[in-house]
């Protein structure tokens, strides 16, 4: 299963990511979509999502939270503030020792972070940083990776330029 990643859209998203994903099996999106974001998004492929401190009352009521699933055996959490390994947020500290997942997804800080929790070493912890151009961060990213054979394959961090830069057509 390909899977495109992103978060921090903020209401933006650049049209370079439909073609970054064109070939994904779902898009899971880890908050901070805000409007008019999901149905492009849905037009690309199938959307997970979870939804961020800055979204509205519509996105809140259509997304949850968190995401507890298990797919082609990884267990995943996503969710839009998870804190950083080791130091999580109570909830997700709660949900980490009750689901023992092997992927951990959030948004939030706009920083691209992949590493394996150390105090958890089965733990992968995936932030994808921020796909849109508001907030402090300098490079707008997104991620692919490959879930087979229960196994997290081909991991890739994608730039799609500075923040506030719009892509030319």
């Amino acid at each position: 299963m390909k899977i495109g990643l992103l978060s921090d859209t903020h209401g933006f998203l650049d049209h370079r990511i439909a073609v970054h994903f064109a070939d994904c099996d779902e898009i899971w999106h880890a908050g901070d979509i805000g409007p008019s974001v999901v149905e492009d998004l849905q037009d690309i492929k199938p959307l997970r999502a979870v939804f961020g401190n800055i979204d509205a009352p519509d996105i809140r009521n259509r997304f949850p939270e968190f995401i507890e699933t298990e797919i082609q055996g990884i267990k995943v959490l996503m969710t839009h503030i998870a804190g950083n390994p080791p130091k999580y947020t109570n909830q997700v500290k709660q949900k980490i020792l009750n689901i023992n997942p092997d992927l951990v997804i959030c948004g939030h800080s706009h920083i691209a972070k992949v590493y394996r929790d150390p105090e958890n070493s089965n733990l992968l912890f995936i932030n994808p940083g921020a796909a849109g151009n508001h907030g402090f961060h300098r490079i707008k990213t997104i991620m692919r990776f490959d879930i087979l054979e229960g196994k997290i394959r081909d991991l890739r961090i994608i730039e799609l330029g500075k923040r506030g830069e719009l892509p030319a057509n």
